[in-house]
C-alpha cells in the first residue's frame, strides 16, 4: 500500500513539475513574442518619424525638426516602400499563439498600415497632384511658418532648424512643379475650378515686403532671453530667407499656375478621369472608411439616410412653426439674421467657449476618463481662412501644447451660429480633443499607434459625439438641434455627392445642387465643400460609415448586456483602443460583450 502510495505520489509530482515547466516554457515563449513584438514596432515608429519628420514635429518629438525631405523624389518613395515591405515581413513572422489580445491588435494594425499604404504607392496621383486647395504641403507649411503652430521658437536653435527646414520645403516645390508638369502630359492634373482656388494662395504668399510675410513672423515674436546680437542675426538671415527665397518661389509656382497649369486644367470634376482614377478611388474608399464597402453600396447608404434624416428635420421645421417646405426652411436658416448676432472674430470664439462651460457639468455622465491635455478655440490663421473649414490640431504627446479647435471666420457679421453646438462636440468636446488626447495619454499603447489616425474611426467618433448633445445639456434651442441634424445631413450627403463625383460622372454643379436641395449649408459653404471632396476623393465618407458603425456598436452592447449596460464603459471601451480600423474595433466591442455575459 505505502509502495503504490508513493508511487502515485512521486507520478503526480513528475506530471505537476512537467506540468509547471510546460507552463513555464509557454510564459517565456509569450514574454519572448511579446519583446519581439514591441521591438518591432518601436523601431516601426521610430523609423518612421525619420521618414516622415513633420509628423515628428507635430507629434511633440523635436528631433528632426530641421528636416524636410523631398517627399515627391523617386528615392524616397522607394525608402517608404521598403519601410512597409520590411516591416510587413518582420511581423507576420510573430505567432499569434504567444500574443496577448492588445499585441494581436498591434500586429493588425501594423500588417493594415503596411498594407493599405503599400497599395496607394501603386498609384501615382499623389505625386503628379501635390498640390491642391485644401490639403496639401504648402498649406500646411503656412501654419508652422506662422510661428504659432507645431514648430517651436523657443531657442536659437529653433529658429536655425526653421531656416533648415524651409530650404528643404523649397526643394519640395521645384519638385512640385516638376511632377505637375510630367503629370499634365500623362493626364494627371486638377480641375479648373479647384486650380482657381489655389491660385491666390501662392499669389498672396508672392508679393509684399518681407518684413510683412508670414514667413518672416518668427522674428516678430523673439523670446525675451536672446541677446540682441542673436536677434540681429536671425533677423538678417530670415529677411534674406524671405525675400530671396521663400516669395521667389512662390511666386513662380503662382506663375506657373496661373498660366501653363491652367491652361490644363480638368473640366471634369471625378477622379475616374485621370489614369486608373477608378482604382484609385475604390483604394481611397478603403483607406478612409477602413472597409470593404463598394461606392455603389455607400451611395445608397447615402440616399437612405438622407431621407430619414430629412423626416427628422422635418419635424423641427414644424416645431418652430414654420410653414413653407423643407427646402425654404434650409433658405430661412441660411439666411436668418436673428442667427447672425456677430460682428467680431472675437465674439464667435466667445461663443465656443460659452459651449463648452456650458456642457462641461454633465460630461462625467458619458464619461469615467478625460483628457489632461489643454484646450483652447482659436480663429483660423487669415492666409487659410478662406478655403478652410473649422478644424482640430491635436496637442503634442508630451502635453505641452495644447490641442487646438480652428474656426475660420472670415466675414463675422455674416457668421451663422445655428450649428455651433454640434461643430464644438465634433471638432472639441468630447469629439476630437476627447479621441486624441485620450489616445495620445494613454501609457499601455505603443507610440505607432498613438499617432494612427484612421478616418472612419476617428472622424466616426467626432460625428457620433455630436449625437450626444441632449445627454450634455445642449440642444435645447430647437435651431441648434436642427443644427445637429444638419451637420448629420450634410455627411449623409456626402456619401451620395462623393459617391457622385468620383464613380457615377456628376459635374461640380450636380453636386452643389443636390446638397442646396438636401441641407441647410449656405452656397458658398457648399461649394467649398463640394471642391474639397473633388481634391480629395472619399474622405468624406468617413464620418457616415463610422459613426453608423459607433452607433450600431452601442445598441448591440445596449441589447445584449441589458442592466449591466454603463454608457461611460462603453465609451471607455471606444477610445482606450486609440485609432483602428472599424472591424477590428467591432472585433473588440463583441469580446467585451463576450467577457460581460459569459458567452
Amino acid at each position: 500500500m505505502f509502495k503504490k502510495i508513493t508511487t502515485v505520489l512521486l507520478l503526480s509530482l513528475l506530471l505537476t513539475g512537467c506540468k509547471d515547466e510546460k507552463t513555464s516554457t509557454q510564459e517565456e515563449a509569450a514574454m519572448a513574442a511579446g519583446a519581439k513584438l514591441d521591438t518591432i514596432l518601436n523601431n516601426y515608429y521610430e523609423d518612421g518619424l525619420q521618414l516622415n519628420p513633420i509628423s515628428a514635429t507635430t507629434s511633440g518629438d523635436m528631433r528632426y525638426n530641421d528636416r524636410f525631405p523631398n517627399f515627391l523624389s523617386d528615392k524616397y518613395n522607394d525608402s517608404l516602400r521598403n519601410y512597409y515591405k520590411t516591416y510587413r515581413n518582420k511581423v507576420q513572422a510573430i505567432d499569434d499563439a504567444n500574443l496577448s489580445e492588445s499585441e494581436k491588435m498591434s500586429k493588425e494594425i501594423l500588417l493594415w498600415e503596411t498594407k493599405i499604404n503599400l497599395e496607394g504607392l501603386e498609384f501615382e496621383k499623389e505625386k503628379y497632384m501635390p498640390i491642391d486647395q485644401m490639403w496639401s504641403v504648402n498649406l500646411f507649411m503656412g501654419q508652422l511658418a506662422s510661428g504659432m503652430g507645431a514648430q517651436p521658437f523657443k531657442t536659437v536653435e529653433d529658429y536655425q532648424n526653421w531656416l533648415d527646414r524651409v530650404e528643404g520645403y523649397l526643394t519640395w516645390m521645384t519638385t512640385a512643379e516638376d511632377r505637375m508638369r510630367e503629370g499634365m502630359a500623362k493626364g494627371y492634373v486638377l480641375p479648373v475650378s479647384l486650380i482657381t482656388k489655389v491660385i491666390p494662395q501662392f499669389a498672396s504668399m508672392a508679393e509684399g515686403n518681407a518684413e510683412d510675410h508670414l514667413f518672416f513672423g518668427p522674428v516678430n515674436n523673439f523670446p525675451d532671453n536672446f541677446s540682441e546680437e542673436e536677434k540681429k542675426q536671425l533677423t538678417a538671415e530670415y529677411k534674406e530667407m524671405v525675400k530671396e527665397k521663400v516669395i521667389p518661389a512662390y511666386k513662380k509656382m503662382h506663375d506657373f499656375m496661373a498660366e501653363d497649369y491652367l491652361a490644363k486644367g480638368r473640366e471634369s470634376s471625378g477622379i475616374a478621369d485621370i489614369p486608373r482614377g477608378e482604382d484609385f478611388y475604390k483604394h481611397q474608399i478603403k483607406l478612409y472608411t477602413t472597409t470593404d464597402m463598394t461606392a455603389e453600396e455607400i451611395h445608397q447608404l447615402g440616399l437612405r439616410e438622407v431621407e430619414r434624416i430629412s423626416q427628422e428635420m422635418t419635424e423641427v421645421k414644424e416645431q418652430v412653426g414654420f410653414e413653407g417646405s423643407l427646402k425654404e426652411f434650409f433658405n430661412y436658416v441660411r439666411e436668418n439674421k436673428d442667427l447672425m448676432p456677430y460682428s467680431s472674430a472675437e465674439e464667435v470664439v466667445a461663443n465656443f467657449e460659452d459651449i463648452h462651460q456650458r456642457m462641461k457639468p454633465n460630461l462625467s455622465r458619458l464619461f469615467n476618463v478625460k483628457p489632461k491635455t489643454a484646450f483652447e478655440v482659436r480663429r483660423t490663421e487669415e492666409f487659410r481662412e478662406q478655403s478652410a473649414s473649422a478644424e482640430y490640431n491635436p496637442g503634442s504627446l508630451d502635453g505641452t501644447r495644447p490641442g487646438i479647435f480652428y474656426v475660420p471666420v472670415p466675414d463675422a457679421s455674416a457668421y451663422n451660429v445655428y450649428s455651433d453646438e454640434s461643430l464644438f462636440l465634433h471638432e472639441a468636446i468630447p469629439g476630437h480633443h476627447y479621441q486624441i488626447s485620450l489616445t495620445q495619454e494613454n501609457e499601455d499603447l505603443p507610440d505607432f499607434r498613438k499617432t494612427l489616425w484612421y478616418s472612419g474611426y476617428g472622424e466616426g467618433w467626432a460625428l457620433y459625439a455630436e449625437s450626444l448633445g441632449k445627454e450634455l445639456g445642449l440642444y435645447t434651442d430647437p435651431y441648434q438641434y436642427f443644427g445637429m441634424l444638419g451637420a448629420e445631413m450634410h455627411r449623409a450627403v456626402r456619401l451620395v455627392v462623393d459617391t457622385g463625383l468620383h464613380s457615377k460622372a456628376w459635374t461640380r454643379e450636380e453636386a452643389i445642387q443636390y446638397s442646396l436641395d438636401n441641407e441647410a449649408e449656405s452656397e458658398a459653404s457648399v461649394i467649398s465643400e463640394i471642391e474639397r471632396y473633388m481634391a480629395n476623393p472619399g474622405q468624406a465618407l468617413s464620418y457616415k460609415i463610422g459613426q453608423l458603425k459607433i452607433r450600431e456598436l452601442r445598441e448591440r452592447a445596449k441589447t445584449e448586456l441589458g442592466d449591466q449596460f454603463d454608457i461611460r464603459e462603453y465609451h471607455t471601451k471606444v477610445l482606450e483602443t486609440g485609432a483602428v480600423p472599424l472591424q477590428l474595433l467591432e472585433e473588440k466591442i463583441d469580446r467585451w460583450i463576450g467577457e460581460k455575459t459569459g458567452s
